[in-house]
Formats: C-alpha cells, structure tokens, sequence
C-alpha cells in the first residue's frame, strides 16, 4: 500500500495527529484542562499528559527531520533530470523546515507552566517556521508542475499554506493581548475571548501541517 518510503510521511501524520488527540485525552479526562479548545500545549503540561506529550512530539519532530531530508532530496533529483528551481531554494526550505523542528524539541521539553519563555520561543519558531516551510514547499510544487506535482496537488498545498498562514498571524496577536499563563481556562477568566480565538487559530495551523505533510505520500511512492 505504501511502496518506496511512503511510510514516512504516513507515520509522520499518524504519529503527530495521536501525539495530540491522545495528549488532549488524557488532559480532559484528569480535569487539567477544559475540553472547548484548550491550546496545545496546555494538554501536554502536567503529569501524566506532560510525559506522553513530550515523547511524542519529540519523536514527531524526528519524523519531520526524515520527511523534509527525503523532500530535499527528491527534489534535488527531480531538479538534476530536468532543472525546474534552483538548489538554493530547496535548501532554504529545508534549513527553515529544520529550523521549525528544533522548535518543536523546545517545546516538548520545556514545558508551558516551567520555563514559559524558552516554551513560547519554542513555539513561535516551531509554527513561524513550519508555516514559511510548508509556503516554500508550495511554491516548489507550481515549479515543478506538470512533470513531477499535478495541478490538484498544487492547489491543495497553496490552500493549506494559505489557511495556515492566515490562522498564524491571529494566533500570535490574540496571544499577546492575553495578560495571565494558566491552563485552566473557563468563559469568566478575563482574557477568555482571545484564549479561545487563539487556540482554535493554533489548532488550524497545527493539523494545517498534519494535512500538508499527508500530500507528500504519493510524492514519496
């Protein structure tokens, strides 16, 4: 069903999308957080979640070294039979890629309520990186098109890039006029409106991501 490395990407979405449903889970289900749409890493903050969050993510920021090292070099080989971009481009998205899964390292080690700055650092390089990475990936495929991305392709990656990147630039406005961490949030907290305006763009771009990389897998057959 998957010839060639086609499972990367595959174990990279399955991975990744149980990483946060598991993670959002087990928060709810011990009353950590509430269920309407908490931030992502607030599910993954206290114990136990916080262990099962952090192995996760960390082995999904390793599978997204893999899934963006194979890209690279798929398209440097697609490139050499018939030049479509120039090299420096395919190795700008994959530094900038790399770049966004350090971020994720961050974060899943360093959690929100224990070292909040280094956490938020994280996760503004983690999602600002992983969206210029996925827009770059977009823009490689209308070069590549007709030969090696087909039109539908195309267009469905320059969607998600276009949703991700709409939903970012809320989640870090709404985010900055949010005055108190807490994980427990309720509609009577002051600030409960940019909370869950700014999770909900979080979640976008999160499974934004989870989507794009899950076009790769006909790429990687």
């Amino acid at each position: 069903c998957l010839p060639g490395v086609a499972f990367v990407p595959a174990l990279l979405v399955s991975w990744s999308s149980a990483a946060f449903i598991i993670s959002y889970a087990i928060a709810v289900l011990d009353g950590h957080v509430e269920p309407l749409v908490p931030y992502i890493s607030d599910t993954g903050t206290k114990p136990p979640e916080s262990g099962v969050f952090g192995f996760m993510i960390n082995i999904s920021a390793v599978l997204a070294v893999i899934t963006m090292s194979i890209r690279y070099l798929l398209i440097e080989k697609q490139n050499e039979s018939s030049p479509f971009l120039r090299p420096a481009c395919n190795t700008l998205a994959l530094c900038v890629g790399l770049m966004g899964c350090l971020g994720m390292g961050v974060v899943a080690t360093f959690q929100e309520l224990s070292v909040p700055s280094v956490h938020d650092v994280g996760a503004l390089v983690a999602f600002g990186s992983g969206v210029v990475y996925i827009t770059l990936q977009s823009i490689i495929s209308y070069k590549s098109c007709p030969q090696w991305s087909s039109q539908v392709v195309c267009h469905t990656r320059m969607a998600i890039s276009l949703v991700s990147c709409s939903a970012f630039v809320p989640m870090i406005v709404l985010a900055s006029q949010i005055s108190m961490t807490k994980i427990d949030w309720t509609p009577d907290d002051k600030d409960y409106t940019y909370h869950f305006l700014s999770a909900v763009c979080e979640w976008t771009v999160a499974f934004g991501f989870i989507f794009f990389f899950l076009t790769f897998i006909r790429d990687f057959q």
